[in-house]
């Protein structure tokens, strides 16, 4: 039985909070959630460039329908790195019109991803272009001189990229680089261009690249962005003179930039870089950089298991080959720059 009277429950009712009546307010009513929209309608089209948080994207790639919109970064993709060469996902105003600014809310997954780091030991990585089947590598003959060691390099971040390599040799009118090209004798799978003043072979390079989409790579100074302008013109990329002193060139291309390459059986993609002097490969495995070096690698089949295949190594087969008259004069040079690269491997940590 209820000590309080029926008038008394009446009162009480009075004061419950359910019969309290509130205004809604879908907004601070909606559970929290970290469920984005699907964003079904989005396009794909492959970014061309960036430039101070905007991003060049091209739609509709190849149909009547082709415009290139500028985007923004969505905000759930601050931390997602985006790179020229990425295929993105657009929403919002994608006409193209001058004015309009769209928003990248998603990158379809990579088929490649090309990175370099400062140095050696700094195992932060630099994306440098995604979905690059190709590299070209851009050295000169001379002025600046070419260095081996850097070309093992871009070499080794290809292969471990699942990238193609092309080489370019310019100047060839300044020196002979038969020496500088007898270091990739064992390369039968690395493609060789020469290319002196007036006489640029652009249709053989031209032919290389369609249906690819090519990155280009290089010193400063070497002729990489004017070897860009012969190949699409209008690209207008800028370019540089070398210090006939010190040897070095002067950045010019600031920027990574996709350029559409055309020619009368096809098209590609022409990605150009800003030249670097160096290239750190603290983002790869070291069990992949013997793979760059493939004339070795078939010989280090017989290397004992855990072989460092450092010049210390005991019973190491490539220090064999070289102590017994194995390697030719060009081999013994790629054996030094791979132990080279092992060595500053062996210091990171």
């Amino acid at each position: 039985m209820s000590w309080l009277g029926d008038d008394d429950e009446d009162d009480f009712d009075d004061y419950d909070e359910a019969r309290i009546r509130t205004r809604p307010n879908p907004k601070a009513n909606r559970p929290r959630t970290k469920r984005r929209p699907a964003h079904a309608e989005a396009e794909v089209g492959r970014v061309l460039g960036v430039d101070r948080g905007r991003y060049a994207v091209l739609l509709g790639e190849g149909t009547d329908e082709e415009r290139t919109v500028t985007t923004a970064r969505a905000r759930e993709l601050r931390r997602t790195p985006i790179v020229t060469g990425d295929q993105a996902r657009v929403v919002g105003d994608v006409s193209g019109d001058e004015g309009t600014l769209a928003r990248i809310v998603g990158i379809v997954d990579r088929t490649s991803l090309l990175r370099r780091s400062a140095d050696d030991t700094d195992q932060v990585e630099r994306v440098i272009v995604a979905n690059a089947d190709q590299m070209l590598v851009v050295v000169a003959a001379a002025d600046p001189e070419p260095r081996e060691r850097l070309v093992d390099r871009y070499l080794v971040a290809a292969l471990d990229a699942g990238i193609r390599p092309l080489l370019v040799v310019t100047k060839t009118d300044l020196a002979d680089p038969g020496a500088f090209l007898t270091h990739f004798d064992g390369l039968d799978d690395l493609r060789v261009f020469t290319s002196a003043r007036g006489h640029m072979p652009v249709e053989d390079i031209g032919a290389a690249l369609v249906g690819h989409s090519t990155v280009f790579v290089g010193h400063s100074g070497v002729g990489k962005s004017t070897l860009v302008n012969a190949l699409v013109p209008g690209a207008d990329r800028a370019t540089g003179h070398v210090n006939e002193v010190t040897g070095r060139g002067r950045h010019t291309s600031s920027s990574t930039v996709s350029l559409r390459y055309r020619e009368p059986h096809g098209s590609g993609w022409v990605i150009d870089t800003p030249g670097v002097r160096s290239f750190g490969l603290g983002h790869v495995d070291p069990a992949n950089i013997l793979a760059a070096f493939t004339e070795l690698a078939a010989i280090a089949e017989d290397c004992p298991r855990g072989c460092t295949h450092l010049p210390d190594a005991e019973d190491c087969a490539l220090n064999e080959a070289a102590a017994s008259g194995g390697l030719s004069e060009a081999g013994r040079a790629r054996l030094d720059s791979l132990q080279r690269l092992l060595e500053t491997f062996g210091d990171r940590p």
